[in-house]
């Protein structure tokens, strides 16, 4: 009998965690209701990448999506379920999704107060390696009372009610903010609940890791070079960073939170805006990063700052530790003086 306290009965499941956080908000029951269908969503992605060699999902499914990546059965299926648990949860009256090439007007019948703008599954070149990848979420208030349209979801990242990511990796996580810090959410398969196994998560000042596609170094602006240069061969007699990339943001951006260091998709001479978009992917990363103490910039201006003007626009990154981030503006700037 010695095993009995070894379960836990007065657990921390994510929807008691929203929960209470709207309850001291003295909130509508809305968001947590929209949180309670995006978690479903994302258990039902968890359980299908799990088994995708068996059920068939590898592969491609034979067109191109609207940002040029070639679709694959899983994304396909990850993209129906976010958007059907949205759309029966009433919550939401806008949807943009990287799938879709145009906003998704929710049904008048089935509407809600919120914008959620998502990458249903990030990072989908690498399913076939099994490589980590991720669904990332971005939701944000309709702001005014005319029928929904697209400039409803043309909100800058500041504007943000609430953001996250669930990462499909050796567990399956959900890190959340809503606005009071980050929180990160395990789900136990054994009952089928994403349980709170991090409460207000912190970044390092500085870390020790850079993050980014060095097989673009050709096509680098002299900026991104020159910092490169700095963290292999540092002149104050410190260690060189060390240097990971994975090529899922989810997986990217999770590392960079846990162990600090920063995270770069820089433009270049052939992609002067760079590859991530600005409303589903950088909007709630940076949020992410911000609320857990860390930077996210374009080198130039803040990422939340950004005014979208569409909503499959892209922007230049660099997120992580605060000093690590600091220090890439400051290179970035001393090069547009020149």
């Amino acid at each position: 009998m010695s095993d009995r306290g070894t379960f836990d009965t007065n657990v921390v499941t994510m929807t008691r965690f929203v929960m209470e956080e709207g309850r001291k908000a003295k909130g509508t029951g809305e968001m947590t209701t929209l949180l309670n269908s995006l978690g479903t969503a994302v258990k039902a992605i968890s359980s299908a990448v799990r088994k995708a060699g068996i059920a068939h999902l590898y592969g491609i499914a034979g067109n191109i999506n609207v940002t040029g990546d070639q679709v694959k059965k899983l994304d396909i299926l990850s993209n129906d379920l976010v958007i059907n648990m949205l759309k029966s949860s009433f919550t939401s009256c806008v949807l943009v999704s990287e799938e879709n090439e145009k906003v998704i007007i929710v049904d008048s019948e089935q509407r809600g107060k919120y914008i959620v703008c998502f990458d249903p599954l990030d990072g989908s070149s690498n399913i076939d390696c099994l490589v980590s990848i991720g669904t990332i979420f971005a939701i944000y208030k309709k702001t005014t009372d005319d029928e929904p349209c697209e400039k409803d979801a043309l909100q800058p990242g500041r504007d943000l009610v609430a953001a996250g990511y669930a990462l499909y990796g050796s567990a399956t996580m959900i890190v959340l903010s809503t606005g009071q810090g980050v929180n990160c959410f395990m789900l136990d398969p054994a009952i089928g609940e994403f349980i709170l196994v991090e409460r207000d998560v912190k970044m390092k000042k500085r870390g020790k890791i850079y993050s980014l596609n060095e097989g673009y170094a050709k096509y680098f602006e002299p900026a991104v070079t020159e910092y490169l240069q700095r963290k292999k061969f540092p002149e104050d007699g410190s260690e060189p960073y060390g240097a990971r990339y994975i090529g899922s943001m989810v997986a990217d951006v999770h590392r960079t939170l846990m162990y600090g260091g920063i995270f770069l998709y820089p433009g270049n001479v052939k992609s002067p805006k760079g590859k991530l978009r600005l409303l589903y992917e950088c909007n709630p990363m940076a949020f992410i990063i911000e609320q857990a103490g860390g930077m996210a910039s374009t080198g130039f201006e803040n990422i939340l700052d950004i005014q979208p003007e569409s909503i499959h626009q892209r922007a230049p990154v660099a997120m992580g530790s605060p000093d690590d981030v600091l220090e890439y503006i400051a290179i970035c700037k001393k090069h547009a003086k020149k």
